[in-house]
């Protein structure tokens, strides 16, 4: 299928994104133009203005606004609801789904995409520039924890989901530790409330998915056995813009300036 889509020149292509992440990459490589189509979500992490809003890959509210916009390429992520997709798949419709869950894997997106626009080069700087945000973060954070009297990371839940309770995926894993931080249950997986609560986290971020800034704090504070965790304790319970953590693309470069800006005052022992 990629091969295909590649024989298409950068302005024969159309391409509809049912994932934000693809948007905010083809945006970010100054592939704009390309786009056809994009999802509700896309315009939280990219410029979309003008272009149609058709539904996602979970949910689809009719096959047909896609194919009315004649695309030689859709593009999602996983998750997805197969149901959905499999709607999409009946017709003859080039569908390329992403499936990143480590930060190799969205420079590798960025590639691939890159790559089928024609901005090879671009995406390499697209890279490059993520690459030096996250390590000058990285940089500051390991003079903040050379000052501390224990000289150890921070202890950090971060969740992408209260219902069932789930952990932020392993690229915040990585974001975290670029920030001082650690992550103290396994990413990307169902937990229980047992489970956080014997993690015993300093800090907790809520970054649930399909909420913008819109997660509930006093949820947090409100969990029975979470009463003794440090986090709730000393009121260290923050909410970052689920699309700045959970969008595998450019827009993590804001969500780990995000996380830094929650973990610094932690490692420096101060309120926040």
């Amino acid at each position: 299928m990629l091969d295909a889509v590649k024989t298409k020149t950068k302005n024969d292509l159309r391409i509809v994104s049912l994932a934000p992440s693809a948007t905010s990459i083809l945006h970010a490589v100054g592939a704009r133009r390309t786009l056809v189509g994009v999802t509700k979500w896309c315009a939280d992490v990219a410029d979309v203005s003008g272009l149609p809003r058709v539904g996602d890959c979970w949910h689809m509210g009719s096959v047909d606004e896609i194919l009315r916009l004649r695309p030689s390429l859709v593009i999602g992520s996983v998750p997805y609801k197969a149901e959905t997709v499999a709607k999409l798949l009946e017709h003859p419709v080039n569908f390329l789904a992403t499936n990143p869950r480590t930060l190799a894997d969205v420079y590798r997106d960025v590639r691939v995409l890159a790559a089928l626009v024609n901005r090879a080069g671009a995406g390499e700087r697209v890279i490059a520039q993520l690459q030096e945000q996250f390590a000058a973060i990285a940089l500051r954070a390991k003079r903040a924890i050379r000052t501390r009297e224990s000289r150890r990371p921070i202890r950090i839940y971060c969740e992408a989901w209260p219902h069932p309770r789930i952990s932020s995926p392993p690229w915040v894993a990585e974001l975290a530790k670029f920030c001082g931080a650690e992550m103290v249950v396994p990413a990307g997986q169902r937990v229980s409330d047992d489970d956080v609560a014997d993690a015993a986290p300093e800090v907790i971020v809520l970054a649930w998915a399909a909420t913008g800034n819109k997660a509930k704090i006093q949820r947090a504070y409100a969990v029975p056995s979470w009463k003794n965790v440090p986090a709730i304790r000393n009121r260290r319970v923050f909410v970052i813009a689920d699309e700045l953590l959970n969008t595998p693309g450019p827009p993590l470069v804001a969500g780990a300036k995000q996380l830094w800006k929650i973990v610094r005052p932690a490692l420096a022992g101060k309120a926040s």
